[in-house]
């Protein structure tokens, strides 16, 4: 599956040309960004997975999770690293790290149902040992701390859409991932709302660029760029 865009991923500004030296970034509040939309998605995938024992995949496609796996596998990422699936969602993602062989996983998510499917998933795999609790990564629990991988495939962009301060959530985003890495860990960040250099700007304190993914580009009007972004940070020692 290709890189898609989902619904939801639309900005205000879609000027390509615009300056970006400032992180102070205008979205179109939608949906997207409740916690209610969220809940309602998971609760009809529960009961398709119920019925079928099928999910819906992860939000930016297939392709998106191979980029991920691929990436890691190429940088020897050792197989016990503790890594924290920021949104965790269907628990997708941590099914196929998994299955490559890493054994160190959590994930997270503020939706109970998340959870719920997230844990129903896992245990049709028989990968009970993958550790899913509900929990708000903008007030993360004490014992989400020193991971050495993050990864956010949805979730910072669903924040930028809501429609109570975004601003001061992004903040608190921020913030939540200097508490929970260690020193020198990586963030590895999957966004269609933000540019690498939007992002660059918003974590240029206590994060490092270390690396850009290559993602499908798209052409118009004599204009080169790309539908999604993928950086890989690195938190400062």
């Amino acid at each position: 599956m290709e890189d898609g865009c989902p619904g939801g991923c639309v900005r205000k500004d879609q000027n390509t040309n615009k300056d970006q030296s400032s992180s102070k970034i205008d979205f179109e509040p939608s949906k997207l960004g409740t916690k209610e939309y969220w809940d309602h998605t998971y609760e009809r995938e529960l009961e398709c997975f119920r019925e079928s024992g099928k999910t819906s995949g992860v939000w930016f496609g297939d392709e998106s999770m191979d980029r991920i796996l691929k990436w890691m596998e190429k940088q020897n990422i050792p197989k016990d690293a503790a890594l924290l699936d920021v949104g965790t969602g269907n628990g997708v993602l941590l099914v196929e790290l998994a299955k490559a062989g890493f054994t160190n996983l959590s994930g997270i998510d503020n939706s109970n149902t998340a959870v719920e499917l997230a844990k129903a998933v896992v245990e049709k795999e028989g990968l009970l040992s993958l550790k899913l609790q509900v929990a708000d990564f903008l007030h993360p629990f004490p014992c989400l701390s020193y991971y050495e991988i993050c990864i956010d495939k949805g979730t910072f962009d669903a924040i930028s859409l809501d429609f109570d301060h975004p601003g001061e959530k992004l903040r608190s985003y921020r913030q939540s991932l200097l508490n929970v890495l260690k020193n020198g860990g990586l963030y590895v960040i999957t966004s269609c709302n933000w540019t690498k250099q939007e992002l660059v700007n918003h974590f240029n304190e206590g994060f490092e660029l270390l690396e850009e993914l290559p993602t499908s580009k798209f052409h118009f009007g004599g204009t080169t760029g790309n539908s999604v972004t993928v950086l890989v940070f690195k938190r400062k020692e």
